[in-house]
């Protein structure tokens, strides 16, 4: 199904009306815990890191990951720019990142032109 559009083309909310902006960028950042962590202790340091986080230009959300045994770790970032993104991943992060964990951390950067969730589907 087509998501409804306005006159600009953007995509709107069926449920709320509302209208987004353009597509946004999401990163993928993983890296590998050496050696691998219990989940609760994880779940800790990422709760203790979150808040360094909210204030962040052009973050709109970031989910913490952490796979099943313990031995990768990262995150998903949605961001409204390339550019926003690319300023937080600056080498002093990754070192950082690496001093904490045992590993430097990868980034992917996608572009995502549909985006859904429960009350909306938004398009570029």
């Amino acid at each position: 199904m087509t998501p409804s559009l306005n006159a600009a083309g953007r995509a709107k909310s069926r449920r709320t009306g509302v209208v987004y902006r353009e597509a946004m960028i999401v990163a993928v950042v993983t890296f590998r815990l050496d050696p691998p962590l219990p989940a609760d202790e994880v779940a800790a340091s990422f709760a203790a890191s979150a808040p360094r986080y909210q204030d962040v230009p052009g973050l709109r959300r970031k989910h913490f990951l952490l796979n099943d045994d313990g031995s990768e770790a990262g995150g998903v970032y949605l961001w409204d720019s390339r550019a926003d993104a690319e300023a937080m991943y600056t080498p002093e992060w990754a070192d950082r990142i690496a001093a904490k964990y045992g590993a430097r951390p990868t980034v992917s950067y996608f572009d995502s032109p549909v985006t859904v969730d429960p009350s909306s589907i938004t398009t570029s």
